[in-house]
């Protein structure tokens, strides 16, 4: 199992993860604190329990926090959430893009593509004037996602699959424009995560479909491990390609 970061590590750091009152992302933001991390909680629309998630880390880590509501679709929404994030910390050290979506059948058309791949780089657009040099932007993905070009996956998931991998490619041609400002890109990518809703869609629509992808990759990892994973690519070296590959990829073919 991946080693958390170690106490202290993140001492001084402001880190934002989009998408964090629960699943991954707040296990995500739990790490960045655990790590002394001040960490800026966003939700779309649940906001007692990003405030919840807020009293914990504050009361466990003794860390800094700010709870934002932000439509990332909307970037008025992405705009004020930033300017609260500038007015309370001063910068964004650390920006996690973890929030993602497209099977919910009520949020308009082309929405996975709105918010996978367009909110994606709005976000990131919208971070660089506070971030500074030596910032990270971490982006989190799926197996099924960053090899579909390659590997097809359930008809269930292709649109998220497509929109997520579209929204990767966008994200990447920033990769030199980052560097200019001394800010690190890193991608992390894992298979289907046990204990997730999109999982849970997933195997509602198409049954067995955990059992048959565990099988397949001999286990997967859990909410908690995963979250794991994103920590540490904020501090870890940056890969190859810039990407941090998590758990068996014998199933999968190429990236290209």
């Amino acid at each position: 199992m991946t080693e958390p970061l170690p106490a202290g590590s993140l001492d001084g750091k402001t880190a934002l993860v989009t998408g964090s009152s629960r699943g991954v992302g707040a296990d995500t933001v739990r790490d960045l604190a655990a790590a002394g991390a001040n960490v800026v909680i966003n939700f779309r629309n649940k906001a007692p329990r990003a405030e919840k998630l807020a009293r914990e880390v504050n009361e466990k880590y003794g860390v800094q926090t700010l709870v934002v509501g932000a439509d990332l679709t909307d970037p008025e929404s992405v705009g004020s959430m930033m300017g609260a994030v500038n007015d309370v910390f001063g910068c964004l050290d650390l920006l996690v893009l973890n929030a993602s979506g497209g099977m919910e059948q009520d949020l308009g058309e082309n929405y996975a593509m709105r918010l996978n791949r367009d909110a994606q780089l709005n976000v990131l657009e919208q971070a660089l004037p506070i971030m500074p040099r030596g910032g990270r932007v971490v982006f989190v993905t799926s197996h099924q996602a960053h090899f579909i070009r390659t590997t097809p996956t359930m008809p269930e998931y292709e649109p998220v699959a497509l929109s997520k991998r579209a929204g990767e490619d966008a994200l990447r041609e920033r990769i030199p424009a980052l560097a200019e400002r001394g800010i690190d890109f890193v991608v992390v990518s894992a298979d289907m995560i046990e204990g997730t809703i999109t999982a849970t869609l997933l195997n509602r629509l198409n049954p067995g479909a955990i059992d048959q992808r565990r099988e397949e990759a001999g286990s997967l990892l859990n909410v908690a491990e995963f979250a794991r994973e994103i920590a540490r690519a904020a501090v870890d070296e940056i890969p190859a390609d810039n990407e941090r590959i998590c758990g068996d990829v014998s199933s999968f073919h190429g990236t290209d």
